[in-house]
């Protein structure tokens, strides 16, 4: 594969990159990084076409609406904003007593979810925020996580629940509205790095420190399928059109310096999503990635690296003829 994809590389960060998110055209791409200025691009060309300015700190998490229309990213500034996707203007700004470091819009576009860190005395916390009314005041729901830490979270089938991963390897249904966690599942030993959704909402993909990446039901929380690498995993994405799965990570960042590209195995790897085997490798970042995502069609992919680094990759000819044997 990675012999002849030639990716557009995006460069328009100057730290790392946390997050990288597609509309769902997939005509826009969202980037946030370790630096205050998230930033949108045209999937097509990989043209910049602007950088979200008011943040005063990295930016842990992005996401957009179902029409394009609103963005919404976290911060480790202890703000979540609003933006409007047009016009790159901040819409809404909300204060938190900690970082944001997750964040995501409900199915139907009008609530907006925000889990804040443990820290500094304050207690892990999931905000819900009815962005039809001005939310500047009090959040419309708010449940404090007492146990670990969440460090990554998505909205459930239809926004009946959120789904949770933490810091300890736990995986919890949660639903805010009336308070309570429906249920807590260990399929992990690592923090989970990233929960990633499938098109129908039926199941997920988790990735975690503890090398592995886990395909799992979204309603009994149960596990399908196990892919095991010898790195840990920051991202992974099931593809809407063939059964395969992404994932990238690598070794601990603060490790990176002590060996080279070669041996600290920053690749993109690829699964089948049913026999659990790696297929392809993608090379090309010069530490580990972050980030990563199928295109809502499922006719390329992106990675988001340390490095800085975003790669917009489409796939060949080859790609689509392959059967897995």
């Amino acid at each position: 594969l990675n012999q002849i994809m030639k990716p557009i590389c995006l460069l328009g960060h100057m730290r790392s990159i946390t997050q990288v998110r597609f509309n769902r055209d997939g005509d826009l791409i969202f980037t946030c990084a370790k630096d205050p200025h998230p930033s949108i691009w045209f999937a097509l060309n990989g043209e910049r076409l602007g950088s979200l300015v008011g943040h005063n700190g990295a930016v842990w998490c992005v996401d957009c609406r179902w029409d394009s229309e609103k963005v919404l990213t976290g911060s480790a500034d202890n703000s979540a904003k609003l933006w409007d996707t047009e016009t790159g203007k901040c819409v809404l700004s909300v204060d938190t007593n900690s970082a944001v470091r997750s964040c995501g819009f409900d199915f139907a576009g009008t609530s907006a979810m925000l889990t804040t860190d443990k820290t500094m005395g304050y207690k892990c916390t999931i905000l819900l925020y009815d962005i039809r009314q001005d939310p500047a005041g009090q959040p419309a729901c708010q449940m404090l996580v007492p146990e670990s830490k969440i460090t990554s979270a998505v909205w459930g089938p239809l926004s009946r629940f959120l789904i949770t991963g933490h810091e300890n390897g736990d995986l919890c249904q949660m639903d805010v509205r009336a308070q309570k966690v429906i249920r807590t599942e260990k399929h992990h030993k690592g923090a989970i790095n990233d929960i990633r959704m499938y098109k129908d909402g039926t199941m997920f993909v988790t990735a975690s420190k503890d090398h592995t990446a886990r395909l799992i039901d979204s309603y009994e929380l149960q596990l399908f399928k196990t892919y095991k690498t010898e790195r840990p995993v920051n991202s992974a994405d099931i593809s809407p059109l063939r059964p395969h799965v992404l994932l990238g990570g690598g070794q601990e960042a603060q490790d990176v310096t002590t060996s080279g590209a070669h041996v600290g195995k920053f690749d993109a790897k690829f699964f089948h999503t049913v026999y659990e085997e790696e297929f392809a490798r993608v090379k090309g970042h010069f530490g580990p990635i972050n980030s990563v995502g199928f295109t809502p069609d499922g006719r390329g992919f992106v990675t988001g690296g340390e490095d800085g680094f975003v790669r917009l990759h489409s796939f060949d000819n080859d790609y689509f003829d392959f059967e897995f044997e």
